[in-house]
């Protein structure tokens, strides 16, 4: 029996052929002690191949070295992925520990690559050699970025800055998966019970059951409120116990703030004194300016110089919206100033007030199973995908569903959906994949793609009723998931979503808009009791609603993005307490009273460990382009087959392989306008 250490090469099943369709992984098989010893053998296969590399006495040319390195670690990807994957969506104490011990092992062979002069020497030989010119787009784009990936991966530093590179980018790696698993814990931990009937007040009768479900759950009486979305969100909308919503509000927002094991505070001080370092041992005066030489706005001052555009145009219309709540609150006995736990509460009661709408109402016609088929159909009828049950390939959590997307019977892609909140899962919805599409010795490799979400449990019926923002975010990460199923790119790095975060939402957007398109939803949504189709003035009532407090929406995304580049602008330790600089970075966004004691920085998940640090601008920055290319969209007809063909050629098949500005230019014909956003919400009316 072939060993090595206390690796059992033979039996590990992460280590044999991954034989099932598509190459999913062995969920059934695969243990957390397994993790470990199957990545320190691909690792050291890997280092192998990397070695051969470096030992090629021939020349150093495109095949021979770019394309090597990135075809190098196949077996080492595989694992990885499914282990933080499976970290996020599917994790217990077990496999948090295998996390934080193999995170480790792969920032270590991930710096061994970068540091590695010799290797470096090769990559560089190729990126000024004379034939750069000449290459085609896609192999110039890998060229640049493996070179570029060296340069701020420390190549170019000298040994005692390189070794202190090491330490940096090993720690911060401990410190983001640390920081996830404070959060986890303290959301699942957190909650408010409730005993008493009267204390429901207001709550919709789903959200009492869905409340009792989730008690009995927990082995308590009476109803549990949680800290998970389709939980939080409901009670805060329509709780008319002002002071159960404060109460709350104070867990949700001191969560990892206070004072325990799990606290986040030195966690997100620490992260970001690292950055800075990091940044400045390779010559950046900050972080963002390290991250945004990268990214499609090119720098800090023209992303500030955006959000300050934006906040401009805003302003005066979220101080309407927020003037015409305030002003509703006191008609409804409010006195006293507005609480960020009374804002919910009171638009709700406003929307409805005005519109004769309120998300309860429109659940019914949004059942999980019924929107599910829409948007797989959406999918059918823009681009051709066909979607098959794959019943017979085992997923990680017997809930998640499974599909095999083919295009005139070919493989295009396995589709995984995982919808329901559960202990080992964090909080929120994303996509990710265990596989990227990419094309090896002529064989078109297809993706497997997974989108995560926690929407509302199944209820006693087994239904799970969407309120209409689960649908948008069901069709925003399926807008993902199709950036990454019809890709057509020959490198891995290159494919699918990974592309400059401020361009990677722009699919992602675009594909909200359908969820206010009164054909596609006069096609599924039906009440789920009675039957009836959604009434014909629904859709142009949500598109009204849509653009109901707007402006407070728009300032609170800036808020958020003002705070990041707050922490990620510093030239120097932070002199004051994180609640102080918190409250600074956010002062010119902020319309309610400070609340003591509670911090947003040590739970902002896409910061301090979702690879959105210095990025999250890019959310309004894709919004911008998104509603530029709506509009195009809208005036040739939605459901526009050649706009829909010409949006996937030259936007969702290319991937990485050029830059995101070309690509724009390239489908659009011209530079971005912010004139279509300042329409579509609503803020060329103020």
């Amino acid at each position: 029996m072939a060993t090595r250490g206390n690796c059992d090469i033979d039996n590990n099943p992460l280590l044999s052929g991954w034989e099932s369709p598509f190459g999913v992984p062995p969920f059934k098989k695969a243990r957390a002690e397994h993790f470990t010893p199957a990545i320190k053998e691909a690792i050291r296969r890997a280092r192998k191949e990397i070695d051969s590399i470096v030992k090629n006495s021939e020349p150093p040319t495109f095949r021979n070295s770019v394309e090597a390195l990135e075809r190098s670690g196949e077996l080492l990807n595989r694992i990885t992925s499914l282990l933080f994957n499976l970290n996020s969506a599917e994790t217990d104490p077990d496999i948090q520990a295998a996390a934080m011990e193999c995170a480790a092992l792969v920032t270590e062979y991930s710096n061994d690559i970068t540091l590695n002069r010799q290797l470096f020497s090769k990559i560089e030989h190729v990126y000024k050699g004379r034939e750069y010119t000449i290459y085609p787009p896609e192999q110039k784009m890998l060229l640049e970025k493996s070179y570029r990936a060296f340069i701020k991966g420390g190549a170019g530093l000298a040994d005692e800055k390189r070794e202190r590179y090491r330490a940096i980018s090993n720690e911060l790696s401990s410190l983001t998966l640390k920081f996830e698993e404070n959060l986890l814990a303290e959301t699942n931990e957190l909650y408010l019970h409730i005993t008493s009937l009267t204390d429901l007040e207001g709550l919709p009768q789903s959200v009492r059951d869905s409340a009792a479900t989730e008690a009995q759950a927990r082995g308590l009486d009476g109803w549990v409120i949680t800290l998970h979305a389709p939980s939080y969100i409901p009670f805060m909308q329509y709780s008319g116990r002002r002071d159960l919503r404060e109460k709350l509000y104070r867990l949700y927002s001191t969560r990892a703030f206070r004072e325990n094991e799990r606290d986040n505070r030195e966690v997100v001080c620490r992260i970001v004194s690292l950055r800075l370092e990091l940044a400045n041992l390779l010559g950046y005066e900050d972080y963002s300016s390290f991250i945004l030489e990268d990214r499609m706005a090119g720098s800090s001052e023209r992303v500030t110089g955006f959000l300050r555009q934006l906040l401009g145009v805003s302003m005066p219309a979220a101080m309407r919206d927020f003037g015409k709540v305030t002003s509703f609150a006191s008609t409804r006995g409010h006195s006293g100033d507005i609480m960020r736990w009374d804002w919910a509460y009171y638009s709700e009661s406003l929307k409805k007030s005005l519109y004769n709408i309120d998300d309860e109402a429109l659940r019914p016609y949004f059942r999980l199973e019924a929107a599910e088929e829409a948007i797989l159909g959406l999918a059918s009828r823009l681009f051709g995908l066909t979607f098959t049950p794959c019943n017979d390939i085992t997923m990680y959590h017997p809930s998640v569903k499974c599909f095999r997307v083919t295009e005139n019977g070919r493989d295009q892609a396995l589709l995984m959906l995982d919808y329901f909140p559960r202990q080992g899962k964090s909080g929120g919805a994303w996509m990710t994949t265990y596989r990227n599409q990419s094309v090896i010795d002529g064989e078109d490799i297809r993706p497997v793609v997974s989108l995560v979400m926690n929407f509302p449990a199944p209820d006693s019926k087994g239904e799970s009723l969407l309120t209409h923002n689960d649908l948008k975010t069901f069709l925003h990460e399926f807008g993902h998931a199709l950036h990454a199923m019809l890709s057509q790119c020959t490198y891995d790095s290159l494919a699918g979503t990974n592309v400059e975060r401020d361009f990677v939402e722009l699919p992602s957007q675009l594909m909200e808009n359908y969820a206010y398109e009164p054909e596609w939803l006069r096609s599924w949504a039906v009440h789920n009791v009675t039957g009836e189709r959604i009434p014909d003035h629904i859709p142009e009532l949500l598109r009204q609603v849509a653009i109901f407090n707007a402006g407070y929406a728009c300032l609170r995304q800036l808020s958020f993005a003002l705070l990041d580049m707050a922490w990620h602008t510093i030239k120097e330790e932070i002199p004051v307490s994180i609640s102080t600089f918190e409250r600074n970075s956010m002062m010119a966004t902020e319309l309610f009273p400070p609340v003591e004691g509670t911090n947003m920085s040590v739970a902002f998940s896409h910061l301090f460990a979702g690879g959105y640090a210095a990025g999250y601008y890019g959310y309004k920055w894709a919004e911008v382009l998104e509603a530029d290319v709506w509009e195009l969209f809208r005036r040739r007809g939605v459901f526009d087959l050649q706009t829909a063909k010409a949006f996937r050629e030259k936007i969702l098949e290319r991937g990485g392989t050029e830059k995101p500005a070309e690509l724009y230019r390239l489908f659009m014909g011209r530079e971005p306008s912010i004139e279509p956003f300042m329409r579509k919400s609503g803020f060329q009316n103020n």
